[in-house]
């Protein structure tokens, strides 16, 4: 993996912890994660799932959540 994609993931993550502790809960597959469970929202799986993000509350201007769900492209 290059260095230039290791430090976006760096702070793309770290942008994430900042609204967890913000109050804003942060979901993968429904569960708020585990420090090991953030990198599986980069992978792209053998079955050709990955992960969506989703703002949740963005459209009205209050973010109230954000959720990663895997999906499938088929």
């Amino acid at each position: 993996m290059n260095e230039h994609f290791q430090e976006d993931r760096d702070q793309y993550l770290n942008g994430l912890k900042k609204y967890e502790a913000r109050g804003i809960p942060v979901y993968i597959d429904g569960m708020e994660p585990e420090e090991g469970d953030w990198e599986r929202i980069f992978q792209v799986n053998e079955d050709g799932s990955f992960y969506m993000c989703d703002y949740v509350g963005a459209a009205e201007g209050h973010l109230t959540e954000i959720r990663f769900d895997r999906v499938y492209n088929r």
